[in-house]
């Protein structure tokens, strides 16, 4: 009975702070459920990166991992953005630098450089146009040059590149973790339990885990496919707390994970006691160097206008 009261005083405590500080929480997809539920948007990045820059909240409580607050504060530079948690990472964003973009560049020149939102401002610094798992391929499409350097994830450029055998790609050889647990095996059991269900998968999956699948999305694709597909089993294979919005979504609808369900640890470092504190103290608050911002915002805009 302690927790449940508890775990109400923590929501009291977070509307009552929302209100009073003018703020608007974002929280991601793969967050815990109960942070979902008192989100005021909860989508993939593309669409939260939007509602970051068309919100007239004063504040933006970003539920995800840093370089979402990044893009947020990237593009809304007069508002103040919090992040519940401060170590709430991204093992692929740590995974490029934009030292070691400005070296590949130098290798490739007149190459465009497509990096995916997966990053830290310092690298978007160093691009010509972010995307997202929503809209990789049609970014790609978009340049005209035929010659890409695509960063960080290896994945979703591979993706990238099977669908746009025209375009040139340089794979970054970044990854997510996450995805990676996936196994082909776990997969395939479970398509024999279940033979009807439509296999479901992220675009950040290695591509073994992309070949079985019957349809490659981003979240927000996936649960779009659930809505929409006459099937009434699908197997998905992304991070485990989509779940959430799959069952919100479809509720008519059976879904199905790997065995060893994929989880995202920093997606979970965020609580509501720690988005209690955020939003009671005001930080831990993310900002960007301008010089950096400015050029970041490019990038980030670039994407926005042709998405």
């Amino acid at each position: 009975m302690a927790e449940k009261e508890s775990k109400e005083l923590l929501i009291e405590k977070i509307n009552h702070f929302r209100k009073e500080r003018k703020a608007v929480i974002l929280a991601h997809n793969y967050q815990r459920k109960e942070i979902q539920e008192i989100a005021d948007y909860v989508d993939d990045s593309l669409a939260l990166s939007r509602q970051a820059a068309e919100t007239d909240a004063e504040v933006i409580v970003f539920c995800g991992v840093h370089f979402m607050a990044e893009s947020a504060a990237i593009l809304s530079p007069q508002k103040k953005v919090i992040l519940p948690e401060e170590k709430a990472g991204c093992p692929m964003a740590d995974m490029v630098t934009a030292e070691g973009l400005r070296a590949l560049k130098e290798k490739h020149p007149g190459a465009a450089v497509v990096t995916y939102i997966n990053s830290s401002a310092a690298v978007k610094a160093e691009t010509d146009v972010c995307c997202t798992s929503a809209n990789a391929v049609k970014i790609v499409a978009s340049l005209p040059q035929k010659k890409i350097i695509f960063s960080p994830d290896r994945n979703l450029g591979a993706y990238v590149q099977s669908q746009l055998p025209e375009k040139e790609i340089i794979l970054w050889a970044g990854y997510c973790p996450t995805h990676e647990q996936i196994e082909v095996d776990h997969v395939l059991a479970l398509k024999g339990k279940h033979p009807q269900a439509k296999i479901l998968v992220h675009p950040e999956c290695p591509k073994d885990i992309i070949a079985l699948g019957d349809y490659v999305q981003s979240t927000t694709g996936i649960i779009k496919a659930a809505q929409d597909l006459d099937a009434k089993e699908f197997i998905v294979c992304t991070e485990y707390d989509l779940i959430n919005r799959l069952e919100k979504e479809a509720p008519e609808k059976k879904f199905y994970f790997p065995e060893k369900k994929p989880l995202c640890p920093n997606m979970k470092l965020t609580t509501l006691k720690k988005l209690a504190a955020a939003l009671e103290n005001m930080a831990p608050q993310i900002t960007v160097p301008e010089d950096v911002r400015k050029k970041a915002e490019a990038a980030l805009d670039r994407m926005l206008a042709l998405s």
